[in-house]
């Protein structure tokens, strides 16, 4: 059997940062091509990346929210980009302004078909959100790595909460022990 830690898959990194002082989120839209600042439907400027591809979400406190990168490494690259447009706008950022990651999403196949009524009983009702006829999913909760797993009938899974690359690593080698602890898996 192939290892199901080998097919996961890194799908959205959101991580912060700030740059320490207001903007003018106006001129900012208009000076930085390709920007999209709509403030009746969202507060903050989106501007997006090409390579790597990102959002970044500008905030009028200076906060910078990015999502969508595919790695830990893009956010930086990304953020690295949205930094050189502000100093080339001669707004002052620091040289490197300190990065938090917020949420790692990311995907995995178990490799079985899951019988999501017994892993609801199995796992333990406290741990365990399962209401088939609103979601089709099994919300798990893990405390160890602490995230958030959504199981699938069809085997796949989304690790949601992680923030290192290694946490949906941990959470899907303990997922698998557990689930074949129960004998349900395969």
């Amino acid at each position: 059997m192939t290892n199901p830690a080998d097919s996961i898959e890194i799908q959205n990194v959101v991580a912060s940062t700030g740059i320490g002082q207001e903007l003018d989120l106006e001129a900012l839209a208009e000076d930085l091509p390709g920007a999209d600042f709509n403030p009746d439907n969202f507060p903050g400027l989106v501007y997006r990346t090409q390579e790597p591809k990102a959002a970044a979400l500008i905030f009028r406190s200076g906060k910078i929210v990015c999502t969508g990168a595919k790695s830990i490494d893009d956010v930086h690259d990304a953020l690295g980009i949205i930094f050189e447009k502000l100093r080339g706008l001669q707004i002052p950022v620091e040289d490197d302004p300190e990065i938090t990651v917020q949420n790692i999403v990311s995907s995995a196949d178990l490799g079985h078909n899951l019988n999501l009524n017994a892993l609801a009983i199995g796992l333990g009702l406290e741990d365990v959100e399962y209401e088939p006829e609103q979601f089709p999913g099994l919300v798990y909760r893990m405390d160890e790595p602490e995230v958030v797993i959504l199981l699938f009938g069809s085997g796949k899974i989304v690790i949601t909460g992680g923030k290192r690359t290694d946490d949906a690593e941990e959470a899907v080698e303990e997922i698998v022990e557990r689930i074949e602890g129960l004998g349900l898996l395969g």
